[in-house]
């Protein structure tokens, strides 16, 4: 698998869908879901654990808080990543969003480009970091390193 599967708990469809779309066209994140309730987000993501990789949460919900989300899965697997996308990104609110567990927090208005980078940056890191490590081998550790090397 070469994406990021992603949850979004977001209550508008429009910007759902646009999200959606967008994070799957050029940051090939695969969305495995959506919710627009506090419970339903909370519900699936505790409920699904080895489904999903990111989760991007909105703040004010039709029905809810997306903090109470964020609280919900706090003890999540670090390599799960949670981040907020929200109009209310204040720097207060960002502390507060930290202090629950969020990765990250993107302002709908003005910070939608850096949510893509940070999804691509997920991915990369994700399905590239394990390519790049080797254990460390007998025959390595026997081989003398050059002082032009350092």
């Amino acid at each position: 698998m070469s994406t990021v599967r992603t949850f979004i708990v977001e209550d508008n469809p429009m910007i759902c869908e646009s999200l959606a779309g967008t994070l799957r066209e050029v940051a090939r994140v695969d969305p495995v879901g959506q919710a627009e309730s506090e419970v339903e987000g909370t519900r699936w993501l505790t409920r699904n654990l080895s489904q999903w990789d990111l989760a991007i949460v909105d703040l004010f919900l039709k029905d809810g808080t997306g903090l109470n989300v964020l609280e919900a899965c706090r003890h999540r697997d670090p390599a799960q990543k949670m981040v907020v996308l929200s109009n209310h990104a204040t720097p207060d609110m960002r502390r507060r969003c930290a202090q629950l567990g969020a990765d990250a927090v993107f302002d709908k208005a003005t910070e939608v480009d850096d949510l893509i980078d940070y999804c691509l940056r997920r991915r990369q890191a994700r399905f590239m970091a394990p390519a790049s490590f080797s254990p460390p081998s007998a025959s390595s550790s026997s081989t003398p390193s050059s002082p032009a090397s350092h």
